[in-house]
């Protein structure tokens, strides 16, 4: 099974091929919060992912594009968590959820808020 790695609380997890980083991070106690609960109408499962696993993407839709505008701490690598699903090929990636998100804040240590 591919493995995800979230930082800053450095947990690695494995989650079966075709599962989204918001599910993933759900189904192993890691808040990152989709207030929409994966639905694309929100930005706060907004993750930055390493820049050596971005080129591996495909790219954002342009729904993605338009609510990932209201993300707090944009980045060039930045992505929506419901809208990224894990495959054999991205075994091993590495997504940062951002101390802040439109609604939490996450402590770093635990992933809590």
């Amino acid at each position: 099974m591919p493995r995800v790695t979230f930082l800053p609380m450095n947990k690695t997890v494995e989650v079966a091929a075709g599962t989204t980083l918001l599910e993933a991070a759900h189904e192993h106690g890691i808040t990152l919060e989709g207030a929409c609960e994966g639905s694309l109408a929100c930005s706060t499962c907004h993750v930055i992912v390493g820049k050596e696993w971005y080129g591996r993407l495909a790219p954002a839709e342009e729904d993605e594009e338009d609510m990932l505008d209201r993300a707090f701490g944009l980045t060039p690598t930045s992505r929506l968590g419901c809208q990224l699903q894990i495959t054999k090929e991205l075994d091993g990636i590495e997504v940062t959820i951002p101390d802040y998100s439109v609604n939490i804040s996450v402590d770093k240590k635990g992933g809590k808020p």
